[in-house]
């Protein structure tokens, strides 16, 4: 039992990685390239508009449901150790939460509650806009490497266990 729901689970780990990857990956070679060309006035109101839109159920869903899982394979790939692929789980399992749910918390969220905090057509908005573009990006970067090579792991620990059977 534990075995077939690891595989499930690792499945939908390996999807939800994936995605969160993808949509992280887009968002800092697309979305904050426009955003960086408009004026800092301009780019801080749309950046402060997303910042509120992303508080939805599919994005809030595919991420930390995501993690949710990724929780239950960590403690999952301890007990069941024995069995292949189960490094692979943990190190996928580690590398989303780590690399993409604690970076998120610890310094993207605060990043985005200074934006919040900022007037944009203040003095201070377009030095606060520049900083917020680099900073911001260069974690996004870290979170979108972090969950593909989550995903990454999954997909290799789901296929040592097939090719094992």
């Amino acid at each position: 039992m534990l075995s077939s729901a690891l595989f499930v689970l690792t499945f939908i780990a390996a999807l939800g990685t994936a995605l969160v990857a993808g949509i992280f990956y887009a968002f800092s070679t697309s979305v904050m390239r426009a955003l960086g060309n408009l004026a800092p006035a301009e780019g801080i109101a749309a950046m402060q508009s997303i910042n509120v839109a992303v508080f939805n159920v599919w994005f809030m869903g595919a991420m930390f449901g995501t993690a949710a899982i990724c929780l239950v394979l960590a403690i999952g790939s301890f007990l069941a150790w024995h069995q292949t692929g189960a490094a692979y789980i943990l190190a996928g399992s580690a590398l989303y939460l780590a690399g993409t749910i604690l970076v998120t918390v610890v310094f993207n969220v605060p990043l985005n509650d200074a934006l919040a905090a900022t007037n944009a057509a203040s003095a201070d908005g377009s030095k606060i806009w520049a900083r917020y573009l680099s900073d911001w990006t260069w974690w996004n970067h870290v979170r979108s490497a972090a969950a593909l090579a989550a995903a990454a792991f999954f997909i290799t620990a789901l296929i040592a266990r097939t090719s094992q059977a």
